[in-house]
């Protein structure tokens, strides 16, 4: 079993996941798993440049993980950059630092390839269970994009859309370089009218409405979960594989977009840095759900850093 490493960096987070892989049967052993909020895609949507200090903020999380993969030994090191990667005039500069400092050059990956590994990742231990029908839609709500994929055992069809947590917020609710507390009406209306055009854009390529079983990945959507099961901190192990029925969604959404921040600071299995970009990923959550029907939401914390894992270790065969 090869031992990899593969690192996952989005607009809003960077994530590590070292483990030991069977190629052949898709099991992974972890040996460490970590997230920091570094929040990469700070003004991007804007700005279309990466800032100073969410770059130094990324590096210094690199720092962190290289010391991590050299301890424990990996043979391969797989960086994947997303969203705010693509869109960023300034991205050569990051690529450069990353290569400093981790040796390898971050591979700025597409909307459709980061589906792909999403996919492998989420569904890699549903499949043959009787109580989940396919096809799968699995939905990966990032801070920048959201993947959607629709398939049984494989990929049948995928489109990336920029309709993720911290665009969403950063676009509808921060007025004077602050958010919202809370958002108004008209504020709640205009991005729920954001998420709808992308998720007409995500129909005319995926079959959203062929799902039988959503499955739902990253932080807003864990996020959910926790919140579901008034968990006194963040559990991944009762999170992993949890189902939340849409009128559960559908009350939790309703109460982080009318909270204030320091309500939502005070949810203890929350996250300090998704307190003022939940209620967005909850928004999106929820109007995919009422989009295809969904009646509950299938968590996974396995995602895209198991499926660039799983890809890492089958390369090196």
């Amino acid at each position: 079993m090869p031992r990899v490493a593969a690192i996952d960096c989005g607009t809003n987070s960077i994530r590590l996941l070292v483990a030991d892989v069977d190629p052949a049967t898709g099991e992974l052993v972890d040996l460490d798993r970590r997230m920091t909020i570094v929040r990469l895609g700070q003004g991007v949507d804007r700005t279309g440049r990466l800032a100073p200090e969410a770059l130094e903020r990324t590096f210094a999380a690199c720092r962190e993980y290289a010391a991590v993969i050299k301890e424990l030994g990996a043979e391969r090191l797989r960086f994947v950059a997303t969203s705010a990667s693509r869109d960023a005039e300034n991205r050569d500069e990051f690529v450069r630092g990353v290569l400093e400092i981790l040796g390898v050059e971050p591979e700025v990956i597409t909307g459709d390839q980061e589906a792909e590994f999403s996919f492998t990742g989420a569904t890699g231990e549903l499949k043959g269970r009787a109580d989940l029908a396919t096809p799968y839609l699995v939905v990966d709500i990032g801070g920048g994009s959201t993947e959607f994929v629709v398939g049984e055992r494989h990929v049948r069809a995928a489109r990336s859309v920029d309709v993720g947590c911290v665009r969403m917020t950063e676009r509808h609710l921060v007025v004077d370089g602050k958010v919202t507390d809370p958002p108004t009406q008209a504020q709640i209306a205009a991005m729920r009218a954001d998420i709808e055009a992308a998720l007409d854009l995500a129909e005319e390529t995926v079959p959203l409405r062929e799902a039988r079983t959503l499955v739902g990945l990253a932080g807003s959507v864990t996020s959910v979960s926790a919140i579901a099961q008034e968990l006194p901190e963040y559990d991944s192990a009762r999170i992993h594989h949890s189902r939340v029925p849409h009128d559960r969604v559908r009350e939790i959404t309703e109460w982080l977009l009318h909270s204030t921040h320091a309500e939502r600071a005070a949810v203890p299995s929350l996250h300090p840095g998704r307190v003022d970009v939940i209620a967005a990923g909850a928004l999106v959550l929820l109007s995919i759900m009422e989009r295809i029907g969904a009646e509950e939401v299938v968590v996974s914390e396995h995602d895209i850093l198991d499926g660039i894992a799983l890809k890492t270790a089958a390369d090196a065969r």
